[in-house]
Order: structure tokens, then sequence, then C-alpha cells
């Protein structure tokens, strides 16, 4: 799943292990989520949309690639 994590991150000069403290992860987990290595739980992805005062949808994109996999 695409994101612009890293992006909103950076907006707010926040390191990785600052986001990973307010969002109640670890700084590994930011970083798997930037690199799109892992997808937040939803409850995850509702916590980083609050935290930057977004929607899930303008931080989190769903690729259609994942919809014909989901088909399957």
């Amino acid at each position: 799943m695409k994101n612009r994590l890293r992006v909103l991150r950076a907006e707010r000069s926040w390191s990785q292990a600052e986001l990973a403290e307010r969002l109640g992860v670890s700084r590994q987990t930011v970083n798997a989520i930037e690199t799109e290595k892992y997808d937040p739980s939803l409850p995850l992805a509702f916590k980083v949309a609050r935290i930057f005062g977004l929607l899930i949808e303008d931080i989190f994109e769903w690729k259609e690639e994942y919809e014909d996999q989901a088909q399957l």
C-alpha cells in the first residue's frame, strides 16, 4: 500500500523514533510502513490519520492490483 507517511513526517521534522513514540509502536514499524513492507492495521491507520489531522485516504493509497489479488 502506497503512503505519504515519510513526507508528512518530514514536513514536521519528526524522526521515525518520534513518530513511533506518538503512535505507540516501534521505530522499525514506522520504517516498515514508510518503505511499504508492512501495511498498518486499521486501528493504527486511524491513529496515524488522527496524529496528522488527515483522513486515512489522504495518507494511504490502495492500489488496484490489491483488488485483483483480493478477488483470488
